[in-house]
């Protein structure tokens, strides 16, 4: 079986997109990082793509900056539009290795070749093959991974050091499963919406910037949390749909956006990286009345609020 070359990850001036799987037995070099950060730049709404490349995503406000300011500045909601649903790979190294394969509602596994393979024969194979790639999913699929479900496709990579499960899932249901894995589902829709779009936000820093050739970023904590159909909730999807597209954004780049369950978790694991938001402030902030926006710019001061969109409109 052939092993496939790495995830190119590339943002198209007409669309921003990830690009698939080619087939190929050698590893192919990452695109420029320069030119997609410049091109997702110019994605965000009232960035006009010519600052230096340096400064495409740049830290957040310290924390001395943010204590000095005696007002915060609520970010503007950006104005309703289309924005781009780009698919992302997700390792799911809470799963590794993925001992279970279970197919639901018509999900197929394939081998890279576009062969159908049974489930008898996709056990086989990760009990005993030592390289391959074997992707499983359909247009209404599910795919149950050590027995929890996922959407979107699973592709089971192994280069020799075993196999890893990563699912391959448009950003928006990808946001709503992550602010369910992150916050209560029944906490403040407010506080939800916030963590939605910081979710986003760093979810589109790790487009640009990929764990490695062949994922974007973890399921873990260690990126941030994500349980795929467990944590989505009708909650979530209203929070993900509310927020559609927005992000934050410093000085014309993305932020990657920081946070941790407390103000103290959050200073003692973030504060020498600079701003980051408490999700348990984010709910009383919520509770005392405040919309999304104003609870992000509560803790990334000085930060606007950006939505991407498709390159020309």
């Amino acid at each position: 079986m052939k092993v496939p070359a790495p995830l190119l990850l590339t943002i198209l001036t007409s669309v921003l997109a990830v690009a698939l799987w080619d087939g190929l037995t050698s590893r192919s070099p990452m695109q420029d990082p320069t030119a997609s950060e410049t091109l997702l730049q110019t994605l965000l709404d009232g960035t006009d793509g010519e600052k230096p490349l340096s400064e495409s995503i740049p830290a957040e406000p310290s924390r001395t900056e943010v204590s000095s300011q005696n007002a915060v500045a609520v970010p503007e909601i950006p104005a309703a539009g289309p924005s781009p649903d780009p698919d992302l790979r997700v390792a799911l190294l809470s799963q590794s290795p993925p001992r279970s394969i279970s197919l639901q509602q018509g999900a197929r596994c394939r081998r890279s070749n576009g062969e159908v393979i049974s489930r008898t024969t996709l056990m086989d194979l990760l009990a005993h093959q030592k390289q391959g790639l074997i992707s499983c999913g359909g247009a209404r699929g599910r795919v149950l991974v050590n027995d929890r479900a996922y959407e979107g496709t699973i592709h089971l990579l192994n280069r020799g050091q075993g196999w890893t499960a990563i699912n391959q899932i448009n950003l928006e249901r990808y946001v709503a499963s992550v602010v369910g894995a992150e916050m209560p589902s029944h906490w403040n829709s407010e506080a939800l919406k916030a963590q939605a779009v910081a979710a986003r936000s760093y979810a589109l820093v790790h487009v640009i910037r990929p764990a490695t050739d062949d994922w974007n970023l973890g399921d873990t904590t260690r990126w941030q949390a994500y349980a795929g159909l467990m944590s989505n909730t009708a909650s979530t999807r209203n929070a993900a749909s509310a927020t559609k597209g927005i992000v934050l954004s410093f000085q014309g780049g993305l932020v990657e956006t920081l946070y941790a369950a407390t103000q103290e978790i959050s200073a003692e694991a973030h504060g020498h990286l600079g701003a980051s938001m408490s999700q348990h402030g984010a709910q009383k902030l919520a509770e005392k009345g405040l919309p999304f926006n104003e609870i992000l710019g509560s803790y990334y001061v000085g930060a606007s609020l950006a939505r991407i969109r498709t390159d020309g409109e």
